[in-house]
């Protein structure tokens, strides 16, 4: 496997996992996001887009669709990381709460709106090892995109 297929399936698999967990976390943990946990899903949404068009067959555009698949990335672990300082009181962040929305009648969406807590911005809901699911979105969507990007741009040894 070239470096560039490696890259290729990182930038497919990274994004594919962190939002199964946010997913996940949010249907079985019960953990709702706040507007800012639903910016770092769009990024990694738009990774994966990115991702899934670079396995196409398009000469010459497999390299810049990776690119762009890590920038994402990259914008969600940045995001992540203001989240995380937002938890820990060293940025001021956004009070808008969020709630679950969903079909039905109006008075079912009322209730559901009701019903739903509210979610803070500046609130952590859930960490481990001291990081929140802020901060390990971070760290790892960070680390990932650099890994990306180097394999991206990695020249295959000459085989002797």
């Amino acid at each position: 496997m070239t470096s560039l297929q490696q890259a290729r399936a990182l930038a497919l698999l990274v994004p594919a996992v962190l939002l199964a967990g946010a997913f996940g976390s949010e249907i079985w943990g019960g953990l709702y996001p706040c507007e800012m946990c639903w910016w770092q899903r769009w990024a990694h949404i738009a990774a994966l887009a990115f991702a899934l068009l670079a396995f196409a067959p398009m000469p010459d555009k497999g390299r810049a669709l990776v690119w762009l698949a890590a920038a994402a990335i990259l914008t969600s672990g940045a995001i992540g990381a203001y989240h995380a300082g937002v938890e820990a009181k060293i940025f001021e962040g956004f009070t808008r709460c969020t709630a679950p929305a969903g079909g039905g009648s109006g008075a079912d969406f009322l209730d559901r709106v009701m019903d739903a807590p509210l979610i803070r911005c500046d609130a952590v809901q859930w960490s481990f090892l001291g990081i929140s699911m802020a901060g390990w979105n971070a760290i790892l969507s960070t680390g990932f995109a650099l890994v990306i990007i180097w394999l991206s741009i990695r020249r295959p040894r000459p085989q002797s």
